[in-house]
């Protein structure tokens, strides 16, 4: 799931094999009342024209009034509560899911490996020389890393799959109906996407990798476990990197 104006991030309504639903709106607006022509002449609300006395249209006309107020309210109420939902479940500064949000989601679709016995895999990215990004130009320049790097991750997944940020410099994606193998090249191209694409800052550019583990999660398996076993699979490949922290 690519949560591209956090804006997504948005609830889920259902997973499959093809990806995610819409989010959930809210309740519909009530409708506006309806002036129907008959064959002796008009009808508002189902009362004869013969019976729309002045006082009984003005009191129409007062009711339609209303129920439009109301429906605008209802609308901005809507709106609201979608732009909550989103800053919820978005990272304050990358565009991608927050990590309360992102084990949900992750809690959602291990649920769904056992029900349609669908493959599902876990990458865990951790940013090398980030620190030192930080320590030489500033945070501003971390800023703008961390903000890059989701947004690679987000823009060369599927929409079936799942992208957030952990903490820190810490990422992680569920790739979505992909078993070990498809997973583990997925996984090394989008760390090799991290590490070749400059990132500039006050007009200097400079180049990060990321170390990733890669874990397939077994169906009903613990959200929690397949994150450690994940994290500890990212350890083992960062131990044999350059530039090791």
């Amino acid at each position: 799931m690519k949560v591209s104006n956090p804006k997504t991030s948005t609830g889920v309504t259902s997973v499959g094999k093809a990806g995610y639903g819409p989010a959930a709106r809210g309740p519909a607006a009530p409708a506006a009342p309806v002036i129907a022509p008959t064959s002796d002449g008009a009808e508002v609300l189902g009362i004869p024209e013969t019976e729309l006395t002045p006082k009984v249209r003005s009191a129409i006309m007062t009711l339609m009034t209303e129920v439009d107020r109301l429906r605008r309210e209802l609308d901005q109420a809507r709106k609201r509560f979608e732009e909550l939902e989103r800053d919820a479940n978005a990272d304050p500064l990358v565009p991608v899911m927050n990590r309360r949000a992102f084990v949900r989601e992750m809690s959602r679709i291990i649920s769904f490996t056992s029900r349609y016995d669908m493959p599902a895999t876990l990458v865990y990215f951790d940013i090398n020389g980030f620190k030192a990004v930080n320590d030489r130009l500033g945070h501003a320049a971390g800023d703008v890393a961390l903000v890059q790097i989701g947004k690679l991750l987000s823009a060369h997944v599927r929409e079936s799959d799942v992208v957030g940020r952990l903490g820190g410099d810490e990422f992680a994606v569920v790739l979505a109906n992909a078993a070990d193998d498809v997973a583990q090249k997925k996984a090394k191209s989008l760390g090799d996407l991290i590490s070749q694409t400059p990132i500039t800052f006050n007009g200097e550019q400079f180049t990060l990798t990321a170390a990733y583990g890669v874990y397939t999660i077994k169906p009903g398996e613990d959200a929690a476990l397949a994150m450690e076993q994940a994290d500890r699979d990212m350890f083992v490949r960062k131990r044999t990197m350059k530039g090791e922290r």
